[in-house]
């Protein structure tokens, strides 16, 4: 089976080019960088929105974005059952187009925040973490200004086990010191109820290979080989 996945570029998206190159060089699937107006959603099996800074984040970040036509082909995808993934900025653009529920503002402290972290895993029967084992800690990168995310609808999301992702420290404790942007309940990804679209803060892109991790892990590929392997079960 031949799997086609799209990459969306919209004007300031700066992670588009490393998420190709995970696509195509470490996951050796098939993989086109599309620009957000000529976007076709019925041409491919998935599709990444990615990390940067869409129209430059003007107004607030994702909201632009979140108009584009390329949202209205990724709305019909999710219908069709296709997966959706945002990182970072595509998150924020996926919580703007009301794909999924919740609001990302500004960090806690107020500053950009650009390190490595770790989050445990939630949920593994989702599209993007079925490679995964319940409760894996993962050591993953953020950069951020406007991570921290904020829901009215939590016990919701708890209750149909939306929440994906959430930050912890190495021992897989939830606490205080792990949440880097002071995101409600430490969450770092949630899913929608069908669990083939998903956000998440941390940037799976850049951990990918050993040679851009200071753990040397390749945790981000997890949530590629998942996607990649629920569009061979699903698509």
């Amino acid at each position: 089976m031949t799997i086609k996945i799209a990459v969306i570029q919209f004007p300031g998206s700066n992670c588009d080019l490393d998420t190709i190159h995970v696509l195509q060089n470490v996951m050796n699937v098939e993989a086109d960088l599309v620009w957000h107006n000529n976007f076709k959603g019925a041409n491919y099996d998935g599709v990444i929105i990615p990390g940067g800074f869409s129209f430059g984040d003007y107004l607030r970040a994702g909201i632009i974005a979140a108009h584009s036509p390329a949202m209205g082909e990724a709305r019909m995808m999710l219908k069709e059952g296709k997966p959706v993934l945002g990182i970072c900025n595509g998150f924020q653009i996926l919580i703007e187009a009301e794909f999924l529920p919740g609001a990302l503002l500004q960090n806690e402290h107020l500053k950009f925040i650009c390190k490595w972290i770790n989050v445990k895993v939630e949920n593994v029967n989702t599209a993007f973490t079925n490679k995964m084992k319940a409760g894996e800690v993962l050591d993953l990168p953020i950069a951020h200004g406007e991570g921290r995310y904020f829901t009215d609808q939590l016990k919701e999301l708890q209750d149909n086990h939306q929440i994906i992702l959430k930050y912890v420290n190495k021992e897989g404790e939830m606490t205080e010191k792990a949440n880097p942007n002071g995101s409600l309940e430490n969450i770092a990804g949630i899913c929608n109820l069908e669990r083939n679209c998903m956000g998440l803060m941390p940037h799976p892109e850049r951990s990918s290979e050993k040679i851009l991790s200071p753990y040397s892990t390749t945790h981000g590929r997890l949530f590629f080989e998942s996607m990649i392997e629920f569009i061979r079960r699903n698509c």
